[in-house]
């Protein structure tokens, strides 16, 4: 109890002191000292990744008090929990000490520290979340708590970003909340405990047909963070504008909210359930076509972050069609990729970071003989791309071959077929949008003035986390086992 409770609260209230040490009523944010600021918030991401860690052996669930006599605020910590705040866990710290050197060049340095921490705690209660109920608070506090990192520099473009990210979200949310509602009438319980669903019999029997809308409303709702087609428009918007390890976080970390809260809507409607109908052929299509033309549009854009971002649309949608299949092969690609491509895209975000930090280059035909310049870092964007591509030895690689295997083996007719024939396509994209910036980075041609060459490369406090996300991304698919033992877990229940 006391270890979950304390890699919840500890970040969120290390946050708010923050946003209260250093601003006053009337003239703003005081005057920071750099050093204890970054001090503070360093040994605050480094005290909550140890309590996460000792968090994910704790079995038992507890409920921390009754919103009413029957709707708990309950936690527990589970498989599927295990594997979100195992990816939150690496990605959130090496971020965060990333900004330490980055976050010099941008102003409001404490509220930016301020709202990541208490992303960190929000994200971490949704993690060991143990029912619809409590799931949903802090689904919503984490749109809340992440949304200042969106409108960090207070642009006009900025704002707008927030404020685009605000209203979908919240408009997804409350289509999900509709239907908690009839969950809640037609379920046994909202804990999250149930394999095969918690839907009662009767409840099937006699609204089946109805249950099937509240199940596809709930899919398209939770889809929104997760940046499904047809709302997905907040993301591109979003991702460019915000600092580049707020968008590393937001990409690879805070957009998987949506991906946790289709599995455990799944969890609660069953597959048994689900299988075979209406809701699952129009799942099925939403993903793919999102897939494909997240992949074209990342294709068509100059612009290196929203390029990024437009990518993460297609790779969310890899998540979300393996949940749609509805096999144990497809559900354990689907998972293997949350963090392959966790820590592929935080690795990526972090390397336009640099390049935005040391060149102030942010378009993709700036960055022509930048890897002459920062080797270190476009070596380590070259491996995260060969991952996001799907080229083995990479955990992406992995993902994706279970994912294409489970389709392939669902029997669904057209889509067991079609789903491997979108993620080929899609993956011939990603390679289209990303290796020509390897290419023309590290081989500029004869042309290229080599006479005015400098050597840019960052610092280790940002070279560091960039090349330890690099370092995972191909570390869990050369030994994926553990990972699948975990999932296998997921996958049972366990």
């Amino acid at each position: 109890m006391y270890l979950i409770l304390s890699s919840i609260l500890f970040p969120i209230l290390a946050g708010l002191f923050l946003l209260v040490r250093y601003r006053t009523p009337l003239s703003g944010e005081k005057p920071v000292d750099r050093q204890s600021l970054t001090a503070m918030a360093g040994c605050s991401l480094i005290i909550t990744a140890i309590f996460v860690i000792a968090a994910l052996f704790a079995e038992k669930g507890f409920t921390l008090f009754y919103l009413a006599q029957s709707l708990p605020i309950y936690f527990r910590v589970d498989s599927v929990g295990r594997i979100f705040s195992l990816l939150a866990v690496i990605v959130i710290p090496c971020a965060g000490f990333f900004s330490f050197e980055y976050m010099k060049h941008e102003e409001h340095e404490s509220r930016y520290y301020g709202f990541y921490l208490l992303v960190f705690g929000v994200f971490n209660a949704l993690c060991f979340a143990g029912n619809l109920i409590t799931f949903y608070l802090f689904f919503e506090l984490l749109t809340m708590s992440s949304m200042p990192l969106v409108l960090h520099n207070g642009s006009k473009e900025a704002v707008m970003a927030g404020l685009k990210y605000l209203f979908y979200s919240l408009c997804g949310a409350y289509a999900a909340l509709f239907g908690i509602y009839f969950l809640y009438r037609n379920c046994g319980s909202l804990t999250f405990t149930v394999v095969d669903g918690a839907l009662r019999a009767s409840a099937i029997t006699e609204h089946g047909g109805f249950l099937l809308v509240v199940a596809f409303v709930m899919l398209l709702g939770f889809g929104v963070k997760a940046g499904m087609f047809p709302m997905h428009a907040w993301l591109p918007t979003a991702h460019p504008v915000a600092p580049a390890p707020a968008s590393a976080v937001l990409s690879a970390v805070i957009v998987k909210a949506g991906v946790l809260a289709t599995i455990r809507v799944l969890g609660m409607f069953g597959t048994d359930f689900l299988k075979g109908t209406w809701v699952q052929t129009a799942w099925l299509c939403l993903t793919l076509v999102t897939v494909f033309m997240g992949s074209l549009l990342a294709y068509r854009e100059p612009v290196l972050k929203k390029r990024l971002a437009y990518s993460t649309v297609s790779q969310l949608s890899y998540i979300l069609f393996g949940l749609a299949v509805m096999n144990d092969t497809s559900f354990t690609g689907s998972l293997l990729h949350v963090l392959a491509h966790g820590f592929i895209k935080a690795a990526l975000f972090l390397c336009a970071g640099a390049i935005i930090y040391r060149t102030g280059k942010t378009r993709v035909e700036e960055m022509r003989g930048i890897g002459k310049e920062m080797p270190v870092t476009m070596w380590c964007f070259t491996i995260a791309s060969l991952g996001l591509i799907g080229i083995p030895p990479t955990g992406g690689f992995i993902s994706k071959w279970f994912l294409a295997l489970g389709s392939l083996n669902s029997g669904i007719p057209v889509f067991d077929v079609l789903g491997p024939v979108i993620l080929l396509v899609s993956a011939l994209l990603t390679a289209g949008y990303l290796l020509p910036l390897s290419i023309h980075g590290f081989f500029p041609g004869a042309d290229y003035d080599y006479g005015s060459l400098q050597k840019r490369e960052p610092c280790k406090l940002m070279t560091m986390p960039i090349s330890i996300l690099t370092f995972l991304s191909v570390l869990i698919g050369v030994f994926p086992f553990l990972i699948i033992v975990v999932i296998y877990l997921a996958a049972t229940g366990r």
